[in-house]
């Protein structure tokens, strides 16, 4: 069962740009890390008990690119916080839900990570994390 939102994933163009949005807002970053399996650069924002998590492509062809094509800059994920992910995922199969990762995989901050398809989730892409 989903313990908390882990965090909300933004899809950017640029990076920086972003960031000086939310500093004037009145936020700090976190941290910043290159994700070379997702080829995405992040910048983590503490709001609360939830981080915003900007993600810039570092790759035309990864998936964030190719959200930024398809609908623009914006939300693109929403992440929930989870234990025992890969028992999980078993769970969540067999109720019939479409998963995108039927294994976890890393993520930023060093957790586990696994998508489930929005064909299934109502339109929402749905992380599930385990740190």
């Amino acid at each position: 069962m989903p313990k908390k939102i882990s965090h909300i994933g933004i899809a950017v163009k640029n990076l920086d740009e972003a960031i000086q949005f939310y500093k004037k807002l009145g936020l700090e970053v976190e941290g910043i890390e290159v994700i070379e399996s997702q080829k995405v650069k992040v910048a983590f924002i503490p709001v609360g008990n939830v981080r915003l998590e900007l993600l810039e492509p570092t790759s035309e062809d990864s998936t964030v690119a190719k959200f930024l094509v398809k609908k623009g800059e914006g939300i693109h994920h929403l992440a929930l916080g989870t234990e025992n992910l890969e028992r999980r995922l078993q769970e969540i199969e067999k109720k019939g839900i479409k998963l995108i990762d039927k294994t976890p995989r890393k993520g930023a901050h060093n957790t586990n990570i696994a998508f489930l398809h929005p064909t299934s989730s109502h339109g929402v892409l749905l992380e599930l994390c385990e740190e």
